[in-house]
């Protein structure tokens, strides 16, 4: 079975923080969540207030985050200079200097491309968008409602049949 591609931007590093927690807390682990920020929203220093077992236990709160968060490769953009872990990361490293920019990369990895021009206006904006490869259709529901939950917003999965109005938003 092929994973489903689930994303959600999220508006602040500490928004970020606490959705993969959430994420990691369900059993998945870092090599199915990908994390995409501005080098200025790498930069965002964040005291995370979470501390959650959970987190401790997978190494996800406070500093382990930021290490996660920063592990990823160096990608330019058009204006844009991104960091970008987990699997977007090769999707995005190959497409980095290719002439579909940044919505393009997004496209090619598989997220419709009116929903990564929304993306990429947020990534200017000093968002973080969070992707996640769900195992099943079912977790691919789960995931996004827990994005929606972690504050994200513009949360899309390729199992979205269930929501047509998607496209509208």
């Amino acid at each position: 079975m092929r994973a489903k591609l689930v994303t959600g931007l999220v508006r602040t590093r500490l928004d970020a923080e606490r959705a993969v927690e959430r994420v990691m807390s369900c059993g998945y682990k870092r090599d199915a969540i990908s994390l995409v920020m501005s080098d200025a929203a790498r930069g965002e220093r964040v005291e995370s207030g979470i501390g959650s077992r959970a987190a401790a236990d997978v190494g996800v709160g406070g500093a382990g985050f930021a290490a996660f968060a920063t592990a990823g490769a160096s990608v330019a953009f058009p204006g844009l200079e991104l960091v970008v872990t987990g699997p977007l990361e090769s999707a995005l490293a190959g497409a980095g200097s290719a002439a579909g920019g940044l919505v393009g990369a997004l496209a090619g990895a598989g997220v419709p491309e009116h929903r990564a021009r929304v993306y990429e206006s947020g990534l200017r904006q000093g968002a973080v968008l969070v992707g996640v490869h769900a195992t099943s259709e079912r977790d691919a529901e789960i995931l996004a409602m827990i994005l929606e939950v972690s504050g994200a917003e513009n949360v899309r999965s390729e199992s979205a049949q269930r929501r047509p109005y998607d496209s509208f938003i």
